[in-house]
């Protein structure tokens, strides 16, 4: 059968579904994916025809607004513009379900208007019952902000504008179906989310696995990222450096494309800089993590029971973050507040974690995964 996957023009919200599209693909389906056209490459190795557009959202070079309901409006935006591109093809080759990221906000509206079920492949936690209430003003200051206003109209017109007569809010923050893939333990208020949701667990990307182009060194392994939207962190970089400095770590630091190592000095012998790496095949053998906290992060060390270090910095993040303390697997600290000492203590900290992080690895592998995920989809085709 036809699939069409809506995907996100940033890798972060690629990875974290392209096995289960390549499941799909392997399983005899054909899937049409619609992804900016800078990413094609990403996509194409699971056998996915791309339907590629434009896409104005920040890439590696590029910041995201630090305002939560302005970095929204990017999202929106982005499916206004490519909803004509989207459309142009669709209308002559309807498929028989659309599967969509967080971030791509076209398909359940390109749904309603072909009559076909759209199910959200959702790479964070999900909405739970109580939801708004329990995140109190700060919910609240978003989306009564000029900027959150101003989003939620321009929703609302282009809805309308769609023959879908929806709050915005309501809308996107519960769709009708979607799939969890993360780990059960990251899910806040887990009992309190909606039979609409299905866990299906981690579902990593064979391909990413498989990847070992990075050589591991001797000793232990203190990664540090950023992930690709919220890296352009040179202070920190340097901060990390310093610290670490001629110690017994081995020091793995990937920096981004927005980062120039010029800038950061003079690097130590047990310092490597890269602007990018198979992050899967350094968390493979990594000691201890110093994370942003993406999800997608979490997530992968959480697969290969490795402690954190997390400083959230922005959206989900600090949630994020604060999850990885409870469960015993992670440190937390505020990015604004990180001295040398702090960031020794953490890292020495989260070292001793070990043995618990390897616990909740056995518990996020024995969830789910890409077989699973791939019948909750082939159920909707059903």
């Amino acid at each position: 059968m036809h699939i069409a996957m809506i995907g996100t023009t940033a890798p972060s919200h690629i990875y974290p579904s392209l096995a289960v599209i390549a499941e799909l693909v392997r399983r005899g389906h054909r899937v049409t994916y619609a992804v900016g056209d800078s990413l094609r490459h990403v996509v194409e190795p699971a056998g996915v025809e791309v339907v590629p557009f434009s896409s104005i959202l920040p890439d590696g070079e590029a910041s995201w607004p630090d305002d939560p309901a302005a970095a929204m409006q990017v999202f929106l935006d982005e499916a206004i513009a490519s909803y004509p591109v989207l459309t142009a093809f669709y209308d002559d080759d309807q498929p028989d379900l659309f599967l969509y990221d967080i971030g791509g906000m076209t398909a359940p509206v390109l749904g309603v208007r072909y009559g076909v079920t759209a199910v959200q492949l959702s790479p964070t936690y999900v909405a739970w019952d109580g939801y708004v209430a329990d995140l109190g003003d700060g919910m609240t200051s978003i989306r009564e902000s000029t900027t959150g206003v101003a989003y939620r109209d321009a929703y609302a017109s282009w809805l309308r504008d769609n023959d879908i007569d929806a709050d915005p809010w309501e809308w996107i923050t519960y769709p009708a179906h979607c799939l969890s893939l993360i780990p059960r333990v990251m899910q806040p208020h887990a009992d309190r989310v909606a039979d609409t949701v299905q866990f299906v667990g981690p579902c990593l990307d064979p391909v990413r696995l498989n990847d070992r182009s990075w050589t591991v060194p001797e000793g232990p392994i203190l990664y540090i990222s950023f992930g690709t939207g919220y890296n352009e962190r040179p202070e920190f970089y340097r901060l990390c450096i310093d610290t670490f400095a001629d110690t017994d770590w081995h020091v793995v630091i990937s920096i981004g494309r927005r980062v120039d190592p010029a800038t950061l000095g003079e690097i130590p012998a047990n310092v490597e800089l890269h602007e990018h790496l198979p992050q899967l095949a350094v968390l493979d053998a990594a000691t201890v993590f110093i994370t942003h906290a993406g999800m997608g992060s979490c997530t992968e060390a959480l697969w290969f029971g490795v402690p954190t270090v997390a400083i959230p910095q922005a959206v989900d993040q600090f949630g994020n973050a604060a999850m990885l303390s409870e469960l015993g697997v992670g440190v937390h600290l505020e990015f604004e507040k990180v001295t040398a000492g702090s960031l020794a203590g953490a890292v020495a900290a989260a070292r001793e974690l070990t043995s618990r992080a390897a616990e909740i690895s056995a518990e996020v592998r024995s969830q789910g995964g890409v077989d699973q995920a791939g019948d909750a989809v082939e159920a909707f085709l059903a």
